[in-house]
């Protein structure tokens, strides 16, 4: 009887503290996934308050926190970092940006706050969202007029290349809910073409070239005989596709086109920086800084902000041993997430991390899309979701 009443009280007093830490910080990772194809400040402003309910969380049930695998090559890299910036021609400068590596803790938050079938409902977010940021980026080309490569749909937010990329990342996750989803398959396949126009409209290659790759991933974990389909999309996009489109993707084939030469000219500066400073780089945000010192003869650019390469990015800034451990977090990543698709386990979560994984592997060999936050964000997010929904349900907090 006393069990019963103190019942009643619980009950009519609320829901406890931790509960209401968990409930907030879970409502602040969905508001980050609401807002982040927006405003950055607005998603980071959130990701704030959910890191903080988390961590008031661990404190307050004295919870040891549980990270997936690929979490702790983040870890080394997060450190790595710090060692460059130590030894950084200006360590200022360096040290100041480092406040990125905050995005890492992205991945113990999600892993800890979205188990269960949360990850499920947080991608369907995730892919409304994007449809409505498509929308409004074919109404900038359509109606505002932009429509070549001095003005591109981006969006709200501040570059064509965050909005492309984010947009590249949620065709991985409309196609992963159409082809392996258990329900909501209709809507994923309705808002699909939006999705499609909206990222080829931004004249970006990189994230057509990480769409293309992620799609193809998808179809051949499906049925490889579905690659087929490709073709045939690609022959109706040259169908309909404005000149200007069509132009700008066979430029990627144009050895002449002068990013094309900028690109691989960048290529070979990274090199000369790696040769110079193998162990820490140059130093984090000091590339454009020392550009001048490394430029290449055949460079078009007199300065770039960074080499729109992830590998020689990081390695250039970081140094060999930073581009070791980022090399064994895809490995990681990749491997336990092959694992979990082949068990079965939360095949669609799984395959949306695959094909996100992928997309940005493919576009960040012309693109830094690695070191954008917005997409940073978007991606630690989609590759944690799977391992977080597959926890046992003896740890879950529905």
């Amino acid at each position: 009887m006393l069990h019963a009443d103190a019942t009643l009280i619980a009950a009519r007093d609320g829901p406890s503290p931790p509960r209401r830490l968990e409930q907030a910080g879970l409502a602040a990772v969905f508001g980050v996934a609401a807002t982040l194809q927006f405003s950055i400040a607005a998603a980071q402003t959130l990701l704030a308050i959910a890191i903080a309910c988390w961590l008031a969380l661990v404190v307050w049930r004295r919870e040891r926190i549980e990270v997936p695998r690929f979490f702790w090559p983040l870890a080394a890299l997060a450190a790595l970092t710090f060692v460059s910036a130590a030894f950084s021609p200006q360590p200022r400068v360096s040290f100041a940006d480092t406040k990125q590596l905050l995005l890492f803790l992205i991945v113990p938050l999600t892993y800890r706050l979205l188990q269960g079938n949360w990850g499920i409902t947080l991608t369907t977010v995730i892919v409304s969202v994007g449809a409505a940021s498509a929308v409004f980026g074919i109404f900038q080309y359509g109606i505002l007029h932009y429509d070549h490569l001095g003005l591109r749909p981006r969006g709200t937010l501040g570059h064509w290349m965050t909005y492309s990329g984010l947009l590249m990342l949620v065709i991985g996750v409309a196609l992963a809910r159409i082809l392996f989803g258990t329900r909501d398959r209709t809507w994923a396949a309705l808002v699909m073409p939006a999705l499609a126009v909206a990222v080829a409209l931004t004249f970006t290659r990189s994230a057509w070239v990480g769409a293309c790759a992620a799609a193809a991933l998808l179809l051949a974990l499906k049925d490889f005989r579905l690659i087929a389909i490709l073709p045939i999309v690609a022959a109706a996009f040259f169908a309909v596709a404005p000149a200007a489109i069509t132009a700008r993707f066979m430029s990627i084939f144009d050895r002449n086109n002068l990013t094309n030469r900028d690109r691989v000219a960048m290529l070979r500066e990274g090199e000369h920086m790696i040769r110079a400073r193998p162990l820490v780089g140059v130093g984090p945000n000091m590339v454009e800084v020392v550009y001048a010192d490394y430029r290449d003869p055949d460079a078009v650019q007199q300065i770039n902000p960074h080499l729109h390469n992830v590998p020689i990015q990081i390695a250039a800034e970081r140094g060999l041993p930073a581009l070791a451990v980022w090399i064994w977090f895809v490995a990681l990543a990749l491997t336990d997430l092959a694992q979990l698709f082949q068990r079965g386990q939360h095949r669609m979560l799984a395959a949306a991390a695959l094909a996100t994984m992928i997309a940005m592997l493919a576009a960040g060999m012309f693109e830094y899309n690695f070191g954008d936050s917005e997409f940073l964000m978007l991606l630690l997010l989609l590759v944690t979701l799977p391992f977080a929904a597959a926890r046992s349900s003896a740890d879950a907090h529905p």
